[in-house]
């Protein structure tokens, strides 16, 4: 029977040009990777190398040998991986989400409910998300929409509704409403990690630009001392009283209110009822 170590030793051989580089490579000694390359021939039944004077090179047949035997190490690899990516999923749940918000309410819920599991979670664009959707990598997706695939299941979850957070002096600071294109041209703070809610921003706003903070206290800070304007919506906590000094402002555009939805196949449907059970007010 074929050894994948033996293998692999051939394979290393076939890069190297000999047997000593070969072995040095695989920290093995020339005597083990000679012994290695006549068991080889004895499994094989053939003979797989022309031997010259203190020197040995594949023949046809080695090279043929080589390349079935790269095909299997390719082969035993992905079975690793299969095998062991369907184990994971066995005691995992793995969802991806197109905004942060809602996975403040599912991570907690899934928890509870499924102590024994690992809760695994990505922020990811919406094809990105359809994509895990269609090859099972995910359990549980949530979409900023209604998903467009009779195959899945669908329900709606949670409303999210976009605001503008304005010093009192700012120009914007008396308005009770505004659009994207009433924001168009202003420049804004904006955290990183927020899902859709970036490109949708950076579409509505081509004329804007974004000051984006990937450490929370430097954004903190930048919120507290200057007069740029920045995001938050009905969901955001507010637990550092960051916004205690600015004026919020709804944004109105359809764009700007979002229902989100989540989205499975059927035999993840325990875990949508689970999270249909939530208690909060901002439930559809």
């Amino acid at each position: 029977m074929l050894d994948l170590n033996e293998l692999e030793q051939l394979i290393t051989f076939a890069e190297m040009g000999t047997l000593s580089l070969a072995a040095e490579k695989l920290h093995i000694s020339q005597p083990t990777i000679t012994r290695t390359m006549q068991h080889l021939e004895e499994v094989f039944g053939v003979s797989l190398f022309e031997r010259g004077k203190n020197k040995i090179t594949l023949n046809d047949t080695g090279i043929k040998a080589v390349e079935q035997a790269r095909q299997l190490l390719s082969a035993a690899d992905n079975a690793l991986r299969t095998v062991r990516a369907f184990d994971k999923s066995l005691h995992t749940i793995t969802i991806s989400s197109c905004a942060p918000a809602p996975l403040w309410y599912v991570l907690p819920s899934l928890s509870t409910a499924y102590p024994d599991m690992t809760i695994a979670s990505s922020l990811k664009n919406v094809p990105a998300i359809c994509e895990d959707l269609d090859s099972e990598f995910c359990q549980l997706a949530i979409l900023p929409h209604n998903s467009q695939y009779n195959h899945y299941v669908n329900t709606p979850f949670l409303k999210e509704n976009l605001s503008v957070c304005v010093p009192a002096s700012h120009d914007l600071a008396k308005r009770s409403s505004v659009t994207f294109s009433e924001l168009n041209g202003f420049n804004f703070l904006l955290k990183s990690e927020i899902g859709f809610w970036d490109e949708m921003c950076r579409v509505q706003m081509p004329a804007s630009r974004f000051l984006v903070q990937t450490n929370l206290f430097e954004f903190e800070e930048l919120v507290r001392e200057s007069s740029l304007p920045c995001f938050t919506t009905n969901l955001a906590k507010d637990d550092q009283n960051l916004l205690t000094d600015r004026i919020q402002i709804p944004v109105t555009d359809s764009e700007a209110n979002v229902t989100y939805y989540l989205v499975c196949h059927s035999q993840s449907i325990a875990y949508m009822n689970v999270l249909k059970r939530i208690d909060t007010n901002d439930i559809v």
